[in-house]
């Protein structure tokens, strides 16, 4: 049986806004600025359905502010609030900041968190329950993804500065997170690898695999 109180863990989808030229820029060569931008709501979508399936409460985290939302973003709003979620603006200068202040802001309410990317598909429901379950042992779980990076992170505590210092968008941000975790004094749990889409070949295993 799944434990999915509301008190108990909350999963956060990270987005970019949906505009052209900005969003899944290395697809670009294959699908021009258009296509990409298609690529991103596609993806954005898939994710979040995924992640409503898992039985888990779910926010959605955009990457700023805005006071005018870009016209392509209506279909992703309309489907938040149609299932009544809450949207939220990640905080920060980095990728880390604004993971850590995600997961800071909602250790507050929960005992567990985890970040998901919106290029994640790979990530299925069970893949999250698992990553949840990993969290009544371990302070952090990562959910590594082939190219040297991860497509989820997880907490039950946190720490200042350890998502400090991380190269991130490079090979080296699995191996420099989990030395920063080790420096924080946290405990660590790897789920099995996954793929994100970052790539023109990764688009196309993605569309092979609908």
């Amino acid at each position: 049986m799944t434990d999915n109180t509301t008190s108990n863990a909350v999963l956060m989808q990270f987005a970019k806004w949906p505009e052209e030229g900005r969003v899944k820029t290395r697809l670009m060569p294959a699908l021009g600025a258009v296509g990409a931008l298609e690529a991103h709501l596609e993806l954005t979508l898939a994710v979040l359905d995924n992640l409503c399936t898992s039985g888990y409460p779910v926010q959605f985290w955009w990457d700023r502010e805005l006071e005018n939302p870009p016209r392509e973003a209506e279909s992703i709003v309309r489907n938040l609030e149609g299932a009544g979620l809450e949207q939220r603006f990640q905080e920060g200068k980095t990728l880390g900041d604004k993971m850590m202040a995600a997961l800071g802001h909602s250790l507050q309410s929960c005992s567990r968190a985890i970040v998901i990317g919106s290029d994640c598909p790979s990530v299925d429901p069970q893949y999250v329950r698992d990553a949840i379950a990993c969290l009544s042992e371990s302070d952090v779980v990562l959910g590594p993804s082939n190219d040297g990076g991860y497509v989820l992170i997880g907490a039950r505590r946190v720490v200042d500065g350890m998502l400090d210092g991380i190269e991130w968008g490079t090979e080296r941000v699995m191996d420099q997170t989990l030395a920063r975790l080790k420096d924080s004094g946290l405990s660590v749990r790897l789920l099995e690898p996954r793929w994100d889409v970052d790539e023109p070949e990764d688009w196309e295993r993605y569309q092979s695999l609908r």
